[in-house]
């Protein structure tokens, strides 16, 4: 998932995004523990995923709070 993408996405579409990724780190964590894990480089991805989710949802509501003041 590239930041071009998730930009073009609504926040209620990337919120949807962001709960779905934390649920698979939860689970990518539980299999991390009992050893389990077949890919341990989707932690990584995953993280740095639900990173970039979260910094677009903060510049989509600075964004619309500069705007609202204007």
């Amino acid at each position: 998932m590239n930041a071009h993408e998730l930009r073009d996405k609504t926040p209620d579409e990337l919120r949807d995004t962001l709960v779905q990724l934390k649920k698979e780190a939860f689970n990518l964590r539980f299999q991390s523990a009992t050893g389990q894990m077949e890919n341990t480089s989707r932690i990584r991805q995953v993280r740095r995923d639900v990173a970039r989710i979260m910094t677009i949802l903060n510049e989509k509501a600075a964004a619309a709070a500069s705007t609202a003041e204007a």
